[in-house]
């Protein structure tokens, strides 16, 4: 069982701020995702919505003009470095299970290859695949998934929802393990 929920990291001030940033929105819907492609690859989805849900949480803003200069940001983004930090300490405050943050971490930090030299594609775990694809799902040109709309109070209640999933798959794992 989970030992910090989702709801718990989404309530966070630090998720709060960076994930109002980002897109609630797409956090919270490639949370969905990652949570059927871990179960369908036998990955925990503990980690892997842990992961999606904070996935983002590295990004800044690059204006230009007053304006957002998508290929200004793309030219010198390291959200991923940013986020990795960024999720590791949150997850250790919220009192989080120390190989769990540091997982979550390494997920965040490759979820993309975006700010490397080099292509990650063969070279990531399970989990970072999950997350780097359930990121892929909802991606749209231009980054303009960053920019659909979700209250967080809307955000709270589909994140409880699936805590509720999270913890029912963890439970039937337990029944399954009971009966074998």
């Amino acid at each position: 069982m989970p030992k910090v929920t989702l709801v718990d990291v989404f309530k966070h001030r630090i998720t709060q701020k960076y994930l109002r940033r980002s897109g609630i929105h797409h956090a919270v819907t490639v949370a969905h995702h990652a949570f059927n492609l871990a179960v369908k690859s036998d990955v925990s989805p503990d980690l892997a919505t842990k992961s999606a849900l904070l996935h983002d949480i590295g990004h800044y803003e690059w204006y230009k003009d007053g304006k957002w200069d998508y290929e200004e940001y793309r030219k010198h983004d390291i959200h991923a470095i940013k986020g990795a930090e960024r999720a590791h300490k949150l997850l250790i405050r919220l009192g989080e299970d120390r190989l769990v943050a540091k997982e979550v971490s390494l997920a965040v930090l490759l979820h993309t290859d975006s700010y490397l030299p080099f292509s990650l594609t063969k070279q990531r775990t399970p989990l970072q695949e999950v997350v780097e694809e359930a990121d892929r799902m909802d991606e749209q040109p231009q980054g303009l998934h960053h920019y659909n709309k979700m209250s967080p109070s809307h955000a709270i209640k589909l994140l409880g929802r699936l805590d509720n999933k999270i913890s029912d798959y963890y439970n039937n794992k337990k029944v399954e393990k009971e009966h074998t």
